[in-house]
């Protein structure tokens, strides 16, 4: 009898579940699976209204075009964990006419410390890039791809962002060919937001059919590592400028601060002229894109050079030069000649840090790069360059340092990136240029958006960045400071659109004299190993405590043993 009773149970119990399959079957047929699964478990689509499509720029050699983009709007959301995706809504969108599909790769939990670009490339979303390509090559109206946006922006709202632009490029080089391949009509784009340092993201031009910036992204609204503009006008200039190495046309997205109905047309229309016009000049040539993988120029020979104010290291053999910092000041009240006598007395070449203010007026001024444009500080240049012809010793001029840092430490700083490239310009071609004994250096300190800064190919020799172990000015502790080699493969990277050698007029590390002998070791190897490192500069002297405020301002000093042991470490 208990046996009956078990299998009419069981009985009952397979009939119940069949009945709920039959039902879900059903339901399933009229409803789309991601409804009834979790969030975790399937990919999503949607809308992507809070980004709606402004207008197109469009600038081939000469000629610019700025016009409307009637393109409709969506969002992939895959996860590499999920089980199946929702086809119905996109289908609806592309059989709707042109679209752009915004893709994001997530992993399964946003914290979980993996790598989601480094998961594209493994492999681990090659079924959804399939199903896409599947879906776009069906599809008998224009398809724009955009893959993994904002990547290039200091916030963690994706997963994918604060990554090796290496890592991004790899896995961004991994799905555009596979959507190609698949669908051969799609038209691929680069996504930026347009945040300083977004060509360190470059993935090149071989897959990419236009890039995109976004006005007022959600991410620039978390990342405060630079001021933010209100402007609209102003936003679109600077996002714009900083796609003048990318020879595609441009699509303009909004936000949700920045709609269609407070965006005017005429504002891309202005832009577009003012690029036409600075496509005749040398801000926006042809010229001043290099492709990344032209060779670099070799060196040579190493010039080895000392900020050395208080004549301590001078006299080492192998030092070849000595640094000096001037002002207009010196230079009017003739400190800077007779500085710069006293060096090439010593028959060392001379570095010359030229920093465009305090001059005898007293008066400070808050247009330094206007200033210069407008002819007033023309009769220092003259003096300067007279003074800089008076020897046969080869003179590296260094103007306007440091000028992509977001501070106001020098008053060409925080600039219009075209206003001081056309100040740079005028100097270093004042008067048909400095004497021929005189090597020009363009001189960023390599920090993220340097490039929006580059004047152009025929004002210079060489490109100066500044090394310092110390990254942070919280970090108290000498032994956390970052080595020679990581600071210059970062900074370097981002130099990579112009070919030109480089010359470190600025490098140091504070600590004991242990620490600094091996990370000077470490940099010594470096330079060997890099030809296109054509004169270093050691700072031995402790930095400017004003910039510091209630910190102790880091002394990058060394003993006369470290340094020589650092030119031997080079020599052989």
């Amino acid at each position: 009898m208990p046996k009956f009773k078990f299998r009419k149970f069981r009985r009952w119990k397979l009939w119940l579940v069949g009945l709920l399959v039959f039902m879900l079957v059903i339901i399933l047929a009229y409803r789309p699976v991601s409804k009834f699964l979790t969030s975790s478990y399937a990919d999503e689509y949607y809308l992507r209204l809070q980004e709606p499509v402004l207008g197109i720029l469009n600038r081939t050699n000469d000629t610019t075009r700025a016009r409307s983009l009637n393109l409709s709007h969506g969002s992939i959301i895959w996860k590499s964990t999920a089980l199946c995706f929702d086809e119905r809504a996109l289908e609806k969108l592309l059989a709707n006419g042109p679209a752009i599909i915004t893709v994001e790769t997530w992993l399964k939990s946003p914290q979980s410390g993996d790598n989601v670009l480094t998961a594209v490339y493994q492999g681990k979303f090659d079924k959804p890039i399939e199903q896409l390509g599947y879906l776009i090559a069906q599809c008998k109206y224009d398809v724009y791809v955009r893959f993994d946006p904002d990547m290039e922006v200091p916030t963690t709202i994706f997963p994918w962002q604060y990554q090796s632009p290496k890592d991004y490029i790899k896995a961004f080089n991994y799905i555009a060919p596979k959507l190609k391949q698949l669908a051969p009509k799609v038209k691929i784009v680069w996504g930026p937001s347009g945040y300083p340092g977004d060509t360190e993201y470059w993935p090149g031009g071989k897959y990419v059919d236009a890039v995109s910036v976004t006005l007022g992204s959600l991410s620039e609204d978390n990342a405060h590592a630079y001021p933010a503009t209100t402007s609209i006008p102003e936003m679109l200039k600077q996002k714009l400028h900083r796609m003048r190495f990318i020879d595609k046309p441009v699509v303009i997205l909004g936000s949700r601060h920045i709609q269609k109905e407070n965006f005017k047309p005429d504002w891309l229309a202005t832009e577009a002229e003012y690029i036409t016009w600075l496509s005749k000049t040398a801000v926006y040539s042809s010229g001043n894109f290099v492709n990344q993988d032209t060779a670099k120029p070799i060196r040579k020979k190493l010039e080895i050079g000392v900020y050395d104010l208080q004549e301590k290291l001078i006299d080492l053999k192998g030092i070849t030069a000595e640094h000096l910092f001037t002002d207009m000041g010196e230079v009017q009240r003739n400190e800077f000649e007779k500085n710069f006598n006293a060096v090439t007395h010593r028959h060392h070449n001379i570095i010359i840090t030229m920093e465009p203010w305090k001059d005898t007026s007293g008066i400070a001024d808050t247009n330094v790069t206007g200033s210069i444009l407008h002819g007033r500080y023309d009769a220092i240049f003259s003096k300067l360059f007279k003074i800089l012809g008076s020897t046969r010793q080869t003179v590296y001029l260094r103007f306007m340092h440091e000028m992509e840092i977001p501070i106001h430490r020098y008053a060409w700083q925080s600039q219009d990136p075209v206003q001081y490239i056309n100040a740079y310009r005028y100097f270093m071609q004042f008067n048909g240029g400095p004497p021929p004994n005189v090597k020009k250096i363009w001189a960023p300190a390599g920090d993220r958006g340097s490039v929006d800064f580059w004047p152009g190919d025929n004002v210079v020799d060489f490109i100066s960045i500044a090394i310092y172990g110390l990254p942070d000015k919280n970090i108290t502790d000498p032994n956390k400071q970052e080595m020679f080699s990581n600071i210059l493969k970062r900074k370097y990277y981002r130099m990579r659109f112009l070919n030109k050698p480089l010359f470190i007029a600025e490098f140091g590390v504070k600590g004991t004299e242990a620490f600094q002998d091996k990370w000077l070791q470490n940099a010594a190897a470096t330079i060997k190993s890099n030809p296109h490192i054509f004169g270093v500069s050691y700072f031995n002297l402790y930095d400017n405590p004003k910039v510091w405020g209630h910190m102790a301002a880091p002394n990058w000093s060394i003993s006369p043993r470290s340094m020589q042991l650092f030119i031997e470490n080079i020599n052989h």
